[in-house]
């Protein structure tokens, strides 16, 4: 994957393609859990609970889809999904850089604790560490991480208010 990413909004066209990639990558990550079998409880998920609630934003390449992150009102990124072959390419980059700007004032999420990739990429870019709790949809544990902007987060010389 040589070619750039690209971010745009999503449109109701790309809601195949989001939820294969969202298939795809979670039984990548989880080998031993049939996604597949989760289909239909995912789009009505996506449907209901983040389409419309949300603000979602997806990467292409060469304009296929191989990314997207969900950011509520309130900051929190319920999904960030990026396609396996695109991993390491800056998609993921992309895409929490994307999330950061549509909600600067914080950002909230939960990762599975035993998921050591996500919660590397996440400390690289400024999350902490804000407590536990367990997924209300797998019950599976988590970790919540948090980010707030500050004048590090910010590359321009002036800080997060300037005009650089």
């Amino acid at each position: 994957m040589s070619s750039s990413v690209s971010l745009r909004g999503y449109r109701p066209a790309d809601e195949t393609a989001a939820i294969e990639l969202w298939r795809r990558t979670w039984q990548h990550a989880y080998p031993a859990i049939d996604f597949s079998a989760r289909l239909a409880w995912w789009q009505a998920r996506w449907r209901g609970e983040l389409v419309g609630r949300a603000r979602v934003r997806v990467a292409e390449i060469d304009n296929d889809l191989v990314g997207f992150v969900t950011v509520d009102r309130n900051g929190y990124v319920d999904q960030i999904v990026v396609a396996p072959e695109a991993w390491g390419s800056g998609v993921a980059n992309a895409l929490i850089a994307e999330a950061k700007r549509l909600s600067p004032s914080g950002l909230k999420l939960h990762v599975n604790v035993d998921n050591a990739r996500a919660i590397g990429f996440y400390r690289k870019h400024g999350f902490t560490a804000a407590g536990n709790d367990f997924n209300p949809h797998s019950g599976a544990p988590v970790l919540i991480m948090r980010w707030h902007e500050t004048e590090s987060d910010d590359p321009s010389p002036a800080g997060p208010a300037g005009g650089g």
